[in-house]
C-alpha cells in the first residue's frame, strides 16, 4: 500500500502528468466548443459518435486524476478533500457522472447536467498554479468588494432617484422610472454612448442630437443645460473614474496579500527542505554539540590545574 501511494505521489507530481491533464482539459474545451455547432451545421452530427467517445475518455482521465490523487495519500485518503481546488474537480466530474447515473429524469434537468461538461474547462485554473494565484486573489478580495458594491448601489439609487425627479417628464425611456434610470446609469457607467442620454436631457428629447432623439417617447419636451451637464459628469467622475477604480484598488490588495502569503509558505518549505527550522531534534543536537564543547574546556582546564 505505500508502494502504491508513493507511485501515485510521483505521478501526480510528475511534469509529464500535469501536461496530460492539461491538454485533456484543452480537448474537453474544444470538444465541448464543436458540439454546440451541432444544429447549425448538420454535417458535424454524423461525428456524433466520434464526440461521444472522446467525452467519454476525457471523463475517464479526470476520474483517473481523482484516484491517483486519492491514492497518493497514502493511508489518510480523505486528506484529499482537504484542499478547495480538490473539492472544485471532483465536484464537476461527480455533476458529470450523474448525467449518466439518472437517465429517467426529465429532459430540461438531463440537459442542465450534461451542460456541467462545459465547467470541465474550469480544471484549467486547478491545473495551472498561476491562474489558482488570480482566482484566489479574486476570492480574497470578495468581502471587501461586498462594501465597495453596497456604496456603487447607494450611489446608483440616489442618481436614479435625482434622475427620475429631474429628468423623468422630458426623458421618460431612460428615467421614467426608477428602474429604468438605475440601468441607463449602469450605461452611463461602462461609458456606452453616455453622452446621447447627457444631450437628450441638456437640449430636450425633440432636439436630435447627430440623429438621434427618442421621437414618440419624446411627451413633455424639457431642456435642462447646466442640471444635466453637472448631473451626468459627476456621476461619471464618482461612480467611473472613483468608484470602479475602487474594485481594482481591492484586487490589487488582495492580490499582494496572497503573494505575500505564497512567498512565505515557498520559504518555509526551502527550510524544511534545508533543515533550517529550529525543530526540537536540531535543538537537542545543538546542547549536546556545546555541552561536548564544555566538557573539553573541563578537561583541558583540569589537566592545566
Amino acid at each position: 500500500m505505500k508502494t502504491l501511494s508513493v507511485l501515485c505521489l510521483r505521478i501526480s507530481n510528475s511534469k509529464w502528468f500535469q501536461s496530460l491533464i492539461i491538454s485533456i482539459i484543452i480537448m474537453a474545451g474544444i470538444v465541448v466548443g464543436i458540439q454546440t455547432y451541432e444544429l447549425s451545421i448538420p454535417e458535424i452530427r454524423q461525428y456524433s459518435g466520434v464526440l461521444h467517445v472522446l467525452d467519454n475518455i476525457i471523463l475517464f482521465v479526470f476520474t483517473l486524476e481523482i484516484i491517483i490523487k486519492i491514492l497518493s495519500e497514502g493511508k489518510k485518503p480523505l486528506y484529499y478533500f482537504k484542499d478547495s481546488w480538490n473539492v472544485f474537480d471532483f465536484s464537476i466530474v461527480a455533476v458529470c457522472y450523474l448525467a449518466f447515473l439518472l437517465p429517467s429524469v426529465n429532459a430540461g434537468f438531463l440537459a442542465v447536467l450534461r451542460l456541467a461538461r462545459i465547467l470541465r474547462t474550469f480544471k484549467l485554473v486547478t491545473a495551472l498554479p498561476k491562474l489558482q494565484f488570480l482566482v484566489s486573489a479574486l476570492l480574497k478580495s470578495i468581502p471587501s468588494m461586498f462594501y465597495v458594491g453596497m456604496l456603487l448601489g447607494l450611489l446608483f439609487y440616489i442618481y436614479a432617484a435625482m434622475g427620475v425627479f429631474m429628468f423623468g417628464s422630458n426623458d421618460p425611456v431612460h428615467f421614467g422610472t426608477l428602474h429604468n434610470g438605475v440601468l441607463s446609469l449602469f450605461r452611463v457607467v461602462t461609458l456606452e454612448d453616455w453622452t446621447d442620454i447627457m444631450y437628450i436631457n441638456m437640449y430636450g428629447c425633440d432636439h436630435a442630437i447627430w440623429g438621434y432623439s427618442l421621437e414618440s417617447g419624446c411627451i413633455n419636451p424639457k431642456a435642462r443645460p447646466f442640471l444635466a451637464s453637472i448631473f451626468f459628469v459627476s456621476f461619471v467622475l464618482l461612480g467611473t473614474m472613483i468608484v470602479l477604480n475602487l474594485f481594482i484598488g481591492v484586487i490589487m490588495n488582495s492580490m499582494n496579500e496572497v503573494h505575500e502569503d505564497l512567498e512565505e509558505r515557498v520559504a518555509l518549505q526551502k527550510a524544511l527542505e534545508n533543515h533550517t527550522v529550529n525543530s526540537p531534534e536540531l535543538i537537542f543536537e545543538k546542547i549536546d554539540s556545546q555541552m561536548d564543547d564544555i566538557r573539553k574546556e573541563l578537561k583541558e582546564l583540569k589537566r592545566r590545574i
